[in-house]
């Protein structure tokens, strides 16, 4: 929220990677924006450049998905929560990153579809560090544990909601990644209990 009426809006977008809207009194009774911006919302947008900053102003909204099914699940909401932070985290703004950009889209699809899974979170961590050049290195792993990340790095989304891991095979995962993400970055963006 910006003001009484007024929102900011964080957008990702594969041209101009992560970038901030103000969407002036959007939520007033009579804008044209009204319903058209909330979470996850899919959208083709313009925008007016602000030479001096940073925050553009937003001009008009498509909506074309508002992929209203991941809101029904708490754990989804949950698992975004992670991407976003990951995304916020690692890239800058207004740099084009159009393979997170669809990453983001075939990670909401897989949510959509499948429901909220822990290797869904970690096919997301592996993909998305891969796409900044910073795969992990699969040592210390268990074996098993690095035949799973192999499967999650490289496997079509569709294959992943059949994929059998035991317990210790996730758990040493989950472990890996948040050390590597500390190791990297000084902090871990959090690691979600989803179902595995």
């Amino acid at each position: 929220p910006l003001g009484d009426t007024s929102l900011i809006v964080h957008w990702l977008t594969p041209e101009h990677g992560r970038l901030a809207t103000v969407a002036k009194a959007a939520r007033g009774p009579k804008s044209p924006l009204r319903g058209k911006l909330d979470w996850c919302f899919e959208a083709e947008f313009s925008f007016r450049r602000n030479p001096k900053g940073d925050l553009h102003s937003l001009s008009e909204v498509v909506v074309r998905n508002t992929h209203v099914s991941l809101r029904r699940e708490v754990s989804s909401l949950e698992l975004i929560a992670h991407a976003v932070a990951t995304i916020e985290q690692v890239t800058e703004t207004e740099t084009p990153q159009p393979e997170v950009h669809r990453l983001f889209l075939e990670f909401l699809a897989f949510l959509e579809i499948q429901g909220p899974m822990a290797r869904a979170q970690f096919a997301w961590d592996l993909r998305f560090l891969a796409i900044q050049g910073l795969e992990p290195d699969p040592e210390g792993l268990t074996p098993e544990a690095e035949a799973l990340m192999e499967i999650l790095l490289t496997s079509n989304w569709s294959e992943l909601a059949a994929l059998e891991a035991s317990q210790d095979a996730i758990r040493s995962l989950r472990q890996y990644l948040h050390g590597f993400w500390i190791h990297q970055f000084g902090r871990s963006p959090g690691n979600r209990n989803a179902r595995a």
